[in-house]
This record gives C-alpha cells, sequence and structure tokens, in this order.
C-alpha cells in the first residue's frame, strides 16, 4: 500500500485527465461530507433570523436581478 504523499500524489499525477478530474472530485466530495454540528446550527440559527427579519417586515427580500444590479453598481464606482 502506498502511504507516503509523495508516492501518491506522483501515482495520481500520472493519471490520465478523466481518471485525475474522478480523484479530485472523490477527495473533495469526502471532505464536504464532515458536518461541523457548531456550524450547521449557527447557519440554522441564521436562516431563522433572517425568516423572522422578512416576515416581521425589518427587512425586505431582492430578487437575484436586484442584487446584481446594486453589486454592478457598486463596482462601478
Amino acid at each position: 500500500m502506498i502511504t507516503d504523499f509523495k508516492e501518491i500524489e506522483h501515482s495520481a499525477l500520472e493519471l490520465d485527465k478523466k481518471r485525475r478530474a474522478e480523484l479530485a472530485k472523490r477527495l473533495i466530495k469526502s471532505l464536504d461530507e464532515e458536518i461541523d454540528s457548531d456550524i450547521e446550527q449557527a447557519w440554522i440559527d441564521e436562516v431563522a433570523r433572517r425568516k423572522e427579519e422578512i416576515k416581521s417586515g425589518k427587512v425586505s427580500p431582492l430578487s437575484g436581478e436586484e442584487v446584481h444590479k446594486e453589486a454592478r453598481k457598486i463596482l462601478k464606482k
């Protein structure tokens, strides 16, 4: 079994483009599988807070088109 990082890297770089892409996809997926429960809860809390702000009328949602229009204005400054 290959255990040294350099050996793994060397072997991976010898693969054809399609196989390297598949390997990269699998490696990235393996990183995304870990869910940090604190971060997950923070996002749930943030969504609840934003939802309440919209329901109460404190803020008004914007369409994606409006957001892009405003972003273009800001970037032109």
